[in-house]
């Protein structure tokens, strides 16, 4: 059995604010498992955001219970590398914020992004490089602090379609060699059907999860190989018609 790291246990939110209260979430039930990658759509409007800052611990359930068993990385819609400091200083930025700037630490972001296409920008400055670059160095600088569970609020939105579908090769291919539990918030349902090993679709507000499905394109994980195979339109056709019943 594979272990949890991440689990929703009838989970529900209220905001309160001077006009009264919102549900927000209610009854939500899910879990995500070691080495995962889940993808989570829902109507606009219907909470996605606010299921991963349940998940960070950035917010409390009202009722029930989100367990996470391990540490979380966070990566944004938009990249926020601070234009100042060079692209290794970002990378570092993490390790600097938490107490773990050690040269060990350093050496094994450096790694990472030696790895993964930016041992040559390490010097520049976010302004030299191109979307997709400075979306892999948010990815990098998320995975700085060795993780193990990686929330990702729409991190290709920012970006323009064709660099979005080289990012997403990118980003997902960076996830799977490196082991990593993944949990992404998404309103492209073919973003979700392409990177996803498993994919969940919520309902309007107060959100819970109405649909859950396996993915079934066997050992083919590359989400560019995936758009191109032939069961991809179908799982489009049936997640765009859960999500407007």
């Amino acid at each position: 059995m594979k272990k949890q790291m991440l689990r929703f246990s009838r989970a529900s939110l209220i905001y309160h604010t001077r006009h009264g209260e919102t549900m927000a979430a209610e009854n939500l039930s899910f879990t995500v498992d070691e080495g995962e990658f889940v993808a989570i759509i829902g109507p606009s409007g219907c909470g996605k955001t606010t299921l991963l800052s349940l998940a960070a611990g950035l917010l409390k359930p009202s009722a029930g219970e989100v367990e996470t068993f391990g540490s979380c990385g966070y990566m944004l819609q938009k990249d926020e590398l601070f234009p100042w400091r060079t692209i290794e200083k970002n990378i570092f930025l993490p390790l600097e914020i938490k107490k773990q700037n050690t040269a060990e630490n350093r050496e094994r972001a450096r790694a990472l992004a030696v790895k993964y296409g930016l041992g040559d920008f390490l010097t520049s400055y976010p302004s030299e490089l191109s979307g997709g670059m400075r979306q892999r160095a948010a990815l990098i600088r998320t995975l700085a602090t060795d993780p193990d569970i990686l929330l990702l609020d729409e991190p290709f939105s920012a970006l323009d379609y064709q660099t979005r579908l080289n990012v997403c090769d990118d980003v997902a291919a960076i996830i799977r060699s490196e082991g990593k539990t993944a949990l992404l918030i998404t309103h492209d349902i073919s973003e979700a059907v392409s990177l996803a090993d498993r994919v969940l679709v919520l309902t309007k507000r107060p959100a819970h999860v109405a649909f859950t499905h396996e993915m079934d394109f066997g050992d083919v994980k590359t989400p560019l190989s995936r758009r191109e195979m032939p069961q991809f339109s179908g799982w489009f056709e049936k997640l765009w018609k859960e999500l407007n019943q």
